[in-house]
């Protein structure tokens, strides 16, 4: 048995993923039987009149297995969805609430098909259409609901459940469970929150498995990995943040999307490392594959509120050298929050100038905006005091930020479309590229309560004002694209609510997501390390260019390693850069150069690979990363940090086949030509002396 394990394992390694990989949807002759698939991977959807809507297959089919085949054997599909209704449970399964309409295959962007079945409830006035969405290429089965209220008064939704079912990768006894990203391992009965986008659960004896990814906005997220190895909840909150949504006659709620990838480690393509990378960048992010990041300078750290007009035409001057794509005012550059009026005091020819120097160093502006946060001396404050948020007590909601305390709108109501024309008029006015969406939005990431009490906003409840105002920046995110598809929209972490935080609800509605403020003043802060930990720790379930990891000084020595933490998430650096000498802007501005050429020309974004002590970098160890195309090119960085190494191996188990020329970007050195092979087997690379920092160059 061994033998043909071995031989399998080799068999599958020599599959392309993306070899006759179109999507489809085939519908049964009797009209409530539905498969959908692609060569990877193939779902089976019944509905009958007893029994409801259910699956009754779900394939992963490379490896042939069935993760539905152990609930087949008891009928124990589990609900498909499920809800509550003016405090009344309905489900798709187990019985007979609902009938169905019709369904319908639509084509889908990016490449893929989406099955819609309609449903109606039997006894209430609602219809449901459930949508699963297959995309050419990806093992994954992605799913929501759009809710539909017929009747004459308003519904209450409660307890959402868009996708329940009972999928298992194995017995309970070989389950394993890895949360917080996918990355951490729990016990198989859990409850997933705010900080687990995605859940994965593996077969222990064959490295079969797969990612469960909850699309729900920050602490509206639940994902219940249900009893000792009984299936999947994919759900909004129902207790610590709990979820309610009030429909409105006529309305239809939408719902999160939940999406499911099935892998096998270690199995070529197949493998956890690249197939969630992949779909997420292709399909979760907003700009998909081809997005080209940029190179971004903010002026935070060091200049915080102190920034003006001398000291930004010197930043421009040095990031222009330095290869930069964009130049950001953070924080100073406005006269009130809330407002797009310039602070003249600090910038007395306002920003036409800065813009102008900006783009002649062939750069783009970007510039920080908060969002809800706002001065008392605003025009709206003044003239709408009903918009703002409130709290338990009734007491209007300030928050505290640099430029001191600064009360706090609801975009649960009309506040939204004022904001959003603000963002909007801002970024036409200044043609900017970027802007830093910031502050206290559902509620502040240090301690202050959350949500929205007041009464006339949108939101019949505490409750409601949660997951209304995560709508509500995407109501103000939208308006921005629609005016301006081409800015890139980063939403930070304080805006949605929790330290580090970075979900796929805030992938659907921005660009990337400011992630953290590491401190790196001087050389033994918390620095680089501590960024790549973020990084790493979160780099299988988020596309790592949606993170933008502040505040790396790329003027703190020592900077090549500054420079190659960069190149693992959404290259990103502040610091005071005047400081660099001409020598240091040139290295910076050549291998920027070099690194831009490469992701133009090769696909990075498929794979990432964390190496050495990735899951907690320390001092006397080393760690690294290969981000990777399908065809086995890209870069590989090594960091060895104190650990007073000359040499390490670099174990990639899952590189393609093929030969590799690999060349150091720090010295320019050639390294050496390796086999698909050696690189799984192992390859000893020596570093650089006087370095303890090597990136590679890898190329066919």
């Amino acid at each position: 048995m061994r033998l043909v394990a071995a031989l399998f394992a080799v068999l599958l390694s020599s599959i392309p993923m993306d070899a006759g990989d179109a999507s489809y949807v085939k519908t049964g002759r009797d009209q409530s039987t539905w498969k959908m698939g692609n060569d990877l991977v193939e779902r089976e959807v019944r509905f009958d009149a007893s029994g409801g809507l259910y699956t009754s297959s779900w394939r992963h089919k490379l490896t042939g297995t069935d993760f539905l085949a152990r609930a087949r054997e008891g009928k124990r599909w589990g609900p498909e969805f499920a809800f509550a209704a003016d405090g009344e449970r309905l489900a798709g399964a187990w019985g007979q609430a609902f009938e169905l309409v019709e369904s319908n295959v639509q084509e889908t962007k990016p490449a893929g098909k989406t099955l819609e079945v309609k449903l109606r409830a039997r006894d209430k006035s609602l219809n449901v259409s459930v949508l699963y969405t297959v995309y050419d290429g990806h093992p994954v089965v992605r799913k929501w609901l759009a809710i539909t209220n017929r009747g004459s008064a308003p519904v209450t939704l409660t307890h959402v459940s868009f996708e329940a079912l009972s999928l298992r990768a194995g017995a309970p006894a070989d389950l394993q469970v890895s949360a917080f990203y996918g990355t951490q391992p729990r016990e198989i009965f859990y409850t997933g929150r705010v900080d687990d986008a995605a859940i994965t659960q593996r077969n222990s004896r064959t490295g079969e498995g797969f990612v469960v990814m909850n699309e729900a906005p920050g602490y509206t997220k639940r994902t219940e990995m249900s009893g000792w190895g009984e299936g999947i909840a994919v759900m909004y909150d129902t207790d610590l943040f709990p979820f309610e949504r009030h429909v409105e006659p006529g309305e239809t709620f939408t719902t999160a999307k939940s999406s499911v990838a099935f892998f096998a480690e270690g199995r070529s393509f197949a493998d956890p490392r690249w197939v969630v990378p992949t779909y997420t960048a292709q399909v979760l992010m907003k700009k998909g594959a081809a997005y080209q990041p940029p190179w971004i300078y903010n002026t935070w750290e060091p200049f915080e509120r102190s920034i003006d007009t001398t000291i930004t035409r010197d930043l421009i001057t040095a990031a222009s050298k330095m290869g930069l794509d964009i130049v950001t005012i953070d924080d100073g550059w406005q006269e009130d929050y809330g407002e797009n009026r310039i602070n003249l005091k600090m910038f007395p020819g306002g920003l036409d100038e800065i813009l102008a120097a900006v783009e002649r160093g062939n750069m783009r502006l970007g510039l920080w905006v908060p969002l809800t946060a706002i001065s008392p001396n605003t025009a709206v404050y003044r003239d709408h005091p009903e918009w703002l948020a409130k709290e338990r007590d009734g007491k209007p909601k300030f928050t505290g930020t640099m430029a001191g305390s600064q009360a706090v709108m609801c975009l649960a109501s009309p506040y939204r479309d004022v904001a959003a024309r603000r963002l909007s008029d801002l970024i036409a006015r200044y043609r900017l590229k970027y802007v830093k969406v910031d502050l206290t939005t559902v509620f502040n990431t240090y301690g202050e309560s959350p949500g929205c009490h007041a009464e006339g906003h949108s939101h019949r409840t505490w409750a409601e004002s949660l997951v209304r105002i995560y709508e509500g920046i995407q109501y103000v995110t939208d308006r921005i694209y629609r005016d301006h598809p081409e800015a890139l929209v980063d939403l930070t972490f304080e805006l949605w609510g929790q330290k580090h935080v970075i979900d796929y609800g805030l992938l659907a509605a921005g660009d990337f997501d400011w992630l953290s403020n590491v401190n790196d003043h001087a050389p033994g802060h918390a620095g680089p390390r501590q960024a790549r930990t973020l990084l790493y720790l979160r780099s299988l379930a988020i596309p790592t260019e949606a993170m933008l990891i502040g505040n790396l000084h790329a003027d703190t020595p020592a900077i090549e390693e500054r420079l190659a933490t960069a190149m693992g998430s959404g290259p990103l650096f502040l610091g005071d850069v005047r400081k660099l000498a001409p020598a240091e802007l040139d290295w910076y501005g050549e291998r920027i150069r070099w690194f831009k050429k490469l992701r133009r020309e090769v696909p990075i974004t498929e794979g990432f690979f964390p190496l050495g002590a990735w899951q907690q970098p320390g001092a006397s160890t080393w760690d690294g990363f290969a981000r990777l195309s399908r065809q086995g090119e890209g870069l590989i960085t090594l960091f060895t940090n104190e650990a007073m190494m000359n040499r390490v191996e670099i174990k990639l188990p899952v590189m393609p086949e093929g030969s590799f020329r690999v060349r150091s970007v720090v010295t320019g050195n050639g390294v050496g030509i390796f086999t698909g092979e050696q690189f799984r087997r192992g390859v000893a690379v020596a570093l650089p002396a006087n370095y303890k920092v090597e990136i590679l160059e890898v190329r066919r």
